[in-house]
């Protein structure tokens, strides 16, 4: 790889999702030549995926390019690459550009999507972490709209017309939300000869509630919406496999469908060269101290949701969201300042600042340390910090008139077919 040598101490950050930019956001003076390698050269807002995944958002309104972000950085290099292999005794990695070596490495590469080892899931289900998966998810809504226009087949028409969510997690809720608002209300305007009811939007989750991170209050309120938007919800239900037309059940039922959106998990997206003593294999995820420190190592960290810190108020890890990636890089910050300057590092204290979700127009819930609510002001609150979390002023006025165009005239304006998705055979 082509970076140049330097007498310099080499810190090398892997990955530019929330928590590997607010790390590297805060090293604009520390003395090092840094290093940030990523598969894409953007970064991506993942909690708007879902607009884009429904026609809400074009993906350049959530998307900033990660050079850009970090202009302002000095002895900055940036490497368009995917990392394969981490050598932690003679401390070089191996990426798809070629081999670099490091003094300090912070490991931020995030989640994949977890199919729990069922091979026909991971095949024909649409997973929904990334933009040119959004992508592919808008792409085959608006294709089997048209294929179903031109069908004389009702049979057909439903199983084109039927999409199917697993997993009532906040992206599976949120997802779920906007399909039913393009349901009631652009479909019908697009589509005036087709029988829109004969759309159903199917939400299937293995467990007792949906949203079941936050407060049953929350989820409640947020079944209730589901309800009202017309979404037909299935608690307690699992999943066995998916052909690209038949959803199998556990308890044996079939659903035909041809949009079957999996949301029911993530794994941490660890690199290899590690031994299996610094991972928590169920999750995927380094074993690191509660100064990031993946365990075993002085000069190596892990850092966002492929971190796993046991503390006492999260014996099982920090939630794998936004604020703790982003808290923990910033705190990584300081503590490379003071590990540079022989001083001591402080420990990681996550300061949760509450959970939210959006159900559709209106319609949100947010659990505070000492306040749940649902409703309109919700909804507010919710598209207010949202917005604000954006990297990059024109992202946030993009996103603002595109949010007051929907609002106003009841529809979504990106209803393009740019790429034809081709579904796996």
């Amino acid at each position: 790889m082509n970076i140049p040598k330097t007498d310099k101490k080499r810190l090398v950050i892997i990955g530019g999702g929330f928590a590997g930019i607010s790390l590297a956001k805060k090293l604009k003076d520390l003395d090092v030549q840094l290093v940030l390698l990523d598969k894409q050269n953007y970064h991506t807002f993942q909690p708007l995926l879902y607009q884009v995944s429904t026609s809400g958002l074009e993906p350049d309104s959530i998307a900033y390019p990660i050079r850009k972000v970090l202009k302002n950085l000095h002895n900055f290099y940036f490497r368009w690459a995917t990392v394969e292999h981490i050598d932690p005794d003679h401390q070089y990695i191996s990426t798809s550009q070629g081999i670099l070596s490091y003094d300090i490495l912070v490991i931020a590469t995030g989640t994949i999507t977890n199919y729990f080892g069922n091979k026909e899931i991971e095949k024909f289900t649409m997973p929904m972490k990334n933009i040119p998966q959004a992508l592919d998810i808008r792409s085959l809504m608006l294709q089997n709209f048209e294929k179903a226009d031109d069908s004389p087949f009702l049979e057909n028409r439903k199983a084109l017309l039927n999409f199917c969510i697993i997993g009532a997690g906040p992206t599976g809720v949120e997802l779920a939300g906007a399909f039913a608002e393009l349901k009631n209300n652009v479909f019908p305007k697009d589509y005036r000869h087709l029988n829109i009811s004969e759309m159903q939007i199917q939400l299937f989750e293995g467990g007792e509630r949906v949203l079941s991170p936050m407060s049953e209050k929350a989820s409640r309120k947020a079944l209730l919406f589901l309800q009202k938007l017309g979404v037909k919800i299935h608690l307690n239900t699992l999943v066995e496999h998916y052909d690209g037309q038949n959803l199998i059940l556990k308890n044996g039922e079939t659903v035909q469908t041809k949009n079957c959106i999996w949301t029911a998990g993530v794994t941490g997206a660890a690199i290899q060269g590690f031994s299996k003593e610094h991972l928590v294999d169920r999750l995927n995820r380094y074993k690191v101290n509660h100064f990031n420190q993946v365990e075993g190592f002085r000069n190596i960290f892990a850092i966002g949701d492929i971190a796993y810190m046991q503390t006492k108020t999260y014996p099982n890890g920090h939630p794998q969201v936004a604020q703790p990636a982003i808290q923990q890089g910033e705190l990584l910050a300081h503590n490379l300042r003071n590990l540079l300057n022989g001083k001591k590092m402080k420990p990681f204290r996550y300061n949760d600042k509450g959970t939210m979700a959006t159900i559709g127009r209106n319609k949100a819930v947010v659990d505070l340390k000492r306040l749940k609510f649902g409703g309109f002001f919700a909804w507010y609150i919710w598209m207010f910090v949202h917005l604000m979390a954006l990297v990059g002023f024109r992202n946030r006025v993009i996103v603002f008139f595109n949010w007051a165009y929907n609002y106003i005239n009841f529809d979504k304006a990106a209803r393009l077919i740019v790429r034809p998705y081709k579904p796996k055979e």
